[in-house]
């Protein structure tokens, strides 16, 4: 069976893709993916193409490609993925809301590239290591937390990030799992009086000074926790590298052979 060409235009595609061991099926990736270092070598050895924005991609040079599929997810990639269809592309748009879902995209991933049972085990891989953080959280008392996706003005995080916390050991009363991140009222988050801040700025990685929460004008007092964008941003496998990060900043006693 030859191996399909596919272009993703969605970080957590990308990066997912990489997790099945299956980067060298990518022709065509965006500016803002970060391949495996194998991707692309299915077709002729060369890295994938670079097709623009994430948003914004050049669709005339992702026909030039000649994708077999095109890969595409959330609901701010919904039109784009219409544009796409239009041009007679075969799109598969994913778009989890909860962390339930985001494994479930797992494998459905590994079908979108041909390889189901890849996908299969990375979805099986995700929910063991789930439930061994549920059975090293449990009956552990569950700090508030705050998280914030973009800081001006501040959004909490929502889609599948309550959910992480959560399934952290912690409490998010800030956003309901599966709901759009929204802005928040700072006297909101200080009647919730959170016990953590975790600060995940979209784009920025870790790149985030911790001033920009400590020294915003509300009561809060709290550690605040500066966190790679892409483990708590992302619906592919590194979310669930973010929910085990967050839960040894929660609850470090329940793992004495880590720091976090």
């Amino acid at each position: 069976m030859t191996d399909p060409r596919v272009v993703s235009l969605a970080p957590s595609a990308t990066a997912t893709v990489s997790a099945l061991g299956a980067a060298e099926t990518l022709v065509g990736v965006t500016h803002h993916c970060d391949p495996a270092p194998d991707a692309g070598s299915a077709h002729g050895g060369e890295s994938p193409v670079a097709v623009g924005g994430w948003l914004n991609p050049d669709l005339d040079r992702v026909a030039d490609l000649d994708p077999d599929v095109v890969l595409t997810s959330d609901g701010l990639q919904a039109d784009l993925a219409g544009d796409c269809r239009d041009r007679g592309f075969d799109v598969r748009h994913r778009e989890p809301a909860t962390l339930d879902e985001a494994v479930a995209s797992f494998a459905a991933r590994g079908a979108d590239v041909g390889d189901r049972p890849a996908g299969e085990r990375l979805a099986e891989e995700a929910r063991e290591r789930l439930d061994q953080i549920a059975e090293a959280v449990a009956d552990r008392p569950r700090p508030t937390v705050y998280c914030e996706e973009w800081s001006d003005p501040p959004m909490a995080a929502g889609n599948w990030v309550p959910d992480a916390v959560r399934a952290a050991g912690g409490e998010y009363p800030f956003v309901d799992p599966g709901e759009r991140s929204r802005e928040v009222d700072p006297a909101g988050v200080e009647a919730a009086d959170p016990d953590h801040l975790v600060v995940h700025v979209c784009g920025h990685g870790d790149r985030v000074d911790p001033a920009t929460v400590t020294e915003r004008d509300w009561s809060v007092d709290a550690p605040v926790h500066v966190i790679d964008d892409s483990l708590l941003n992302q619906p592919s496998p590194a979310l669930i590298d973010g929910v085990e990060r967050l839960a040894r900043l929660f609850h470090p006693e329940a793992f004495p052979e880590a720091s976090p």
